[in-house]
């Protein structure tokens, strides 16, 4: 991804300017206030392209700054930093990761920490996920929410990712504070990947008492859909992976078929009253959803049926319109008989 140039720039200089202060040979503790400034407007959703960055300059300026031989004191006892969470060597990223104590200075930093549970290194995943619940208790919720948004919608791409791990994740996002916020996010936020982070927060019940408000107050159509969705169905699903499936084994024809789980919802609502809402919705995805659910509880609205399925029949998009008319078909076969 080709990032800003002025951005990129600012970022090298307080990288190399943090390393040179390192290797000063000074008493001063090295100041990383120009890093955390430079990092705090990066986009999060480009970690491995910033994260390789860093990497690269960091090791380069430390190796240009290297005191003279004679200063044998000067780096004698190295002081690991929140750089040293992406050094090319395990031993030193596991080493940080317990040596790090306090809050995140910001967003890009704790996302670096969480990223640590996608390590090509058993030892550092360990690691994070027994740090991670102390640094996210010590950090901005407003920080931990924001990274957890990126993670939860991501963390399929995460190939190291252990079930263990989304555990340390998903029992994170159940804090007070974060949870707030995360319902916040899914209701306000017009632009970003809101369909699968609610499916993601779907694993746990930090949505339930908040889900009415998410299906008919969300600015992303997809988001609302989904919430009325799992009202009416009464249970949330998310996928969590695949698995092969025969089709005809003479001649070794398969497929993949998702691997499905879903919870309950913790949640009591008016069937009628849902309908009524999700049939006035702005938005055609989540009428479909309203006229499917009609066609299926149609023998159990009485009079709201007829009076929901005329109004679906003359609805502007056709995929509302074909479900509106197959529900009025169905009721007059039903009167007939």
């Amino acid at each position: 991804m080709k990032q800003s140039q002025a951005t990129e720039d600012k970022v090298i200089a307080a990288v190399r300017e943090f390393a040179r202060s390192l290797n000063s040979g000074g008493r001063v503790v090295a100041d990383m206030s120009a890093l955390v400034d430079a990092t705090c407007q990066l986009p999060l959703s480009s970690f491995e392209y910033w994260e390789r960055l860093i990497r690269s300059e960091f090791s380069l300026a430390l190796s240009e700054s290297t005191p003279p031989k004679w200063k044998v004191w000067a780096r004698h006892n190295v002081t690991l930093t929140w750089l040293d969470i992406v050094s090319r060597d395990g031993y030193t990223r596991e080493k940080t990761l317990h040596s790090l104590t306090g809050a995140a200075p910001n967003a890009f930093f704790f996302g670096l920490a969480v990223r640590r549970l996608n390590d090509w290194v058993p030892q550092v995943r360990k690691a994070a996920r027994e740090k991670l619940p102390e640094m996210a208790k010590a950090t901005d919720p407003e920080i931990v929410a924001e990274v957890r948004c990126i993670v939860l919608s991501n963390w399929g791409s995460w190939g190291r990712l252990e079930q263990e791990d989304k555990e340390v994740v998903l029992q994170l996002v159940c804090d007070n504070q974060v949870a707030e916020l995360l319902r916040s996010k899914l209701i306000s936020s017009a632009s970003g990947p809101m369909p699968t982070l609610f499916t993601q927060l779907g694993r746990t019940p930090i949505l339930d008492e908040k889900m009415e408000d998410i299906a008919s107050l969300a600015i992303q159509p997809s988001v609302r859909a989904k919430a009325y969705r799992s009202l009416f169905e009464g249970r949330i699903a998310w996928m969590v992976g695949w698995k092969w499936e025969w089709t005809d084994i003479r001649y070794c024809e398969g497929r993949e078929k998702p691997i499905i789980h879903e919870r309950e919802l913790n949640v009591q609502a008016s069937l009628p009253a849902l309908l009524k809402r999700s049939a006035e919705d702005r938005s055609s995805l989540v009428r479909r959803v309203s006229a499917e659910v009609l066609i299926r509880e149609r023998d159990s609205l009485g009079v709201l049926a007829k009076e929901l399925a005329e109004k679906f029949s003359s609805d502007k998009s056709r995929s509302v319109s074909e479900k509106g008319l197959f529900a009025l078909k169905k009721l007059e076969k039903s009167e007939r008989d």
